[in-house]
């Protein structure tokens, strides 16, 4: 870990970056790197007075302590990987913690100070019934305090991991559906807004770092794997810790590869992002009479109804 946050230290050094606007530690358990060496990585990163600092967690790995250090070093938001509250389906997920470790790592967050604290959960894991999907969004949602958004994702398949060989545990599309709805029913009724296809917020706690992303802003990764955009490029880092620490240490270039993106490309992803978001696209660029029930005028924009968020990826194959 120690070569990893001074390759990463290291990295920040070589770069003239402008002040950033938000600074998101995640792709992992950031929270497993001692508190003191996140915060010497978050002190060599120049920011804009207010940016939004966020810090990814893991419930069985943070203390009153570690969230201590974090705030001081401008740390103020959390998103904490809670992905269910019952225990069998945590289980079937793979993970380690109780549901009891998350009532307490919420409460420490916000006794050091932080009041913007996001949940993330995950539904569709084998054997998940409906009822234990409602416990777990009810659960968040009577979680003291109250996170102020909640990111609700619909478990997914990837190549190469052991859920991908078995077909038992592959989640289903129409049981994804009813408990997207569900979800979507709990949470507005509990005030947070759905302002993103998987992501419901309290009005102006939005997480911007995601917005940025979303609005094919620039940004920079910094450490294996990350990815940065600038203006239509795009490009990532070396994939595994070892490769980018030495080439940080030998003062090699850390970019695996890139893409640079066409106008075309990029305009047409603009709309696929926009698609996915409250703001919705210009009605010009919508076939509104193919479409109705899937989608609302708001205005000159059309976005996307809780029927139309179900088929999101299929209505912008469709965007003209």
């Amino acid at each position: 870990m120690a070569d990893y946050v001074t390759a990463c230290r290291t990295e920040l050094t070589r770069l003239s970056l402008p002040p950033a606007t938000s600074v998101f530690f995640g792709g992992g358990t950031p929270s497993l790197i001692p508190p003191d060496s996140l915060a010497s990585i978050l002190a060599g990163i120049d920011r804009t007075p207010g940016a939004e600092v966020t810090v990814e967690c893991n419930p069985d790995t943070v203390s009153p302590a570690a969230f201590e250090t974090y705030v001081a070093a401008g740390v103020n938001r959390i998103s904490f990987g809670v992905q269910s509250m019952v225990p069998s389906v945590l289980a079937a997920l793979g993970r380690t913690h109780e549901p009891a470790n998350v009532t307490a790592a919420v409460r420490m967050a916000a006794a050091a100070g932080i009041e913007r604290v996001n949940v993330d959960i995950i539904y569709g894991a084998a054997g998940e019934t409906i009822e234990q999907w409602r416990t777990t969004v009810d659960g968040v949602l009577g979680l003291d305090p109250m996170p102020t958004h909640v990111s609700a994702y619909g478990l997914t398949v990837e190549p190469g991991t052991p859920l991908a060989g078995d077909q038992s545990r592959h989640p289903d599309d129409d049981d994804q559906a009813d408990k997207y709805i569900l979800t979507d029913q709990l949470l507005s009724a509990a005030g947070l807004n759905n302002y993103e296809i998987s992501n419901w917020a309290r009005p102006g706690d939005e997480c911007r770092h995601n917005l940025l992303y979303w609005s094919q802003g620039n940004y920079r990764g910094i450490g294996c794997a990350a990815h940065s955009h600038q203006d239509g490029r795009r490009w990532w880092n070396l994939r595994t810790p070892e490769r980018y620490i030495a080439a940080v240490g030998a003062d090699l270039s850390v970019v695996a590869a890139e893409e640079v993106l066409d106008g075309e490309t990029r305009r047409f992803e603009a709309l696929e992002l926009a698609l996915r978001t409250s703001r919705g696209v210009p009605a010009a660029v919508v076939p509104l009479d193919d479409l109705d029930g899937f989608v609302e005028q708001r205005g000159t924009s059309v976005v996307l109804t809780r029927k139309g968020r179900l088929m999101a990826n299929d209505i912008a194959t469709r965007l003209r």
